[in-house]
């Protein structure tokens, strides 16, 4: 008689939930304010809101793994990556529709949009290697669904 194997449990335990917003935002102070400096108009707001809680699970992610000069460098490149969504949705409104997780992973597939103000090569390379790094990551958040 063939014996049952028993599944693997998995853990209850969200590694995330050990930054808590204020922790998260004593890493980024301003992180509240951003959907109100990306918008073009008041029906921005709301699209700015949902980017930035796309953001905050792996702006904790940064939090606990990273330097705080690096957590910086990405928060600062994630902060153009929102405003160029927020310029994208104003440019085809249609896209207003689309789930939110979906337009910020499409935002970062292939190495992320490209930003309209670049100062240099260097900060264009920056701003790639967080938008690969923050597909990673929500590859791996969507495999674990």
């Amino acid at each position: 008689m063939a014996q049952r194997r028993k599944a693997a449990k998995t853990s209850s335990v969200n590694p995330l939930a050990a930054i808590s917003t204020p922790d998260l935002l004593a890493h980024y102070p301003d992180l509240d304010q951003w959907p109100l400096r990306w918008r073009g108009s008041d029906q921005d707001i709301e699209p700015g809101r949902r980017i930035v809680a796309c953001f905050r699970p792996f702006l904790a992610h940064l939090a606990a793994n990273l330097a705080r000069s690096t957590m910086r460098r990405h928060a600062d490149n994630l902060w153009i990556l929102g405003g160029e969504i927020i310029r994208d949705l104003n440019e085809s409104p249609r896209l207003r529709k689309t789930p939110m997780d979906q337009l910020v992973f499409d935002a970062v597939d292939g190495g992320g949009l490209l930003p309209h103000h670049r100062d240099s090569e260097d900060q264009l390379r920056s701003f790639e290697s967080t938008c690969n790094k923050f597909r990673r990551f929500l590859q791996s958040q969507r495999s674990k669904r």
